[in-house]
């Protein structure tokens, strides 16, 4: 499966606004998407509860993954942002 390694944009971390968000956006997607933490098991990013329990915080490496190389983009992006401003 494709993956992209991004950084945590959002100012602490993906706690439950930026989990939502991201969860919402994987959803729509219709696609299965993974986050992972470096060694870390992959988590279903279309869950925000999931999202959470990778403890993420801002500057951390996250890596993306999903066959559908629109969606991987369009997720890290999202892990990328600062989605609390």
């Amino acid at each position: 499966m494709p993956a992209k390694t991004v950084i945590v944009g959002s100012s602490i971390g993906l706690h439950a606004r930026p989990a939502a968000i991201i969860a919402e956006e994987v959803v729509k997607a219709g696609v299965p998407v993974f986050l992972s933490l470096d060694g870390g098991e992959p988590v279903d990013a279309g869950s925000a509860l999931m999202i959470m329990t990778l403890g993420a915080g801002n500057g951390a490496q996250v890596t993306v993954a999903c066959d559908d190389a629109e969606v991987l983009a369009a997720v890290a992006g999202l892990v990328q942002q600062d989605l609390d401003a």
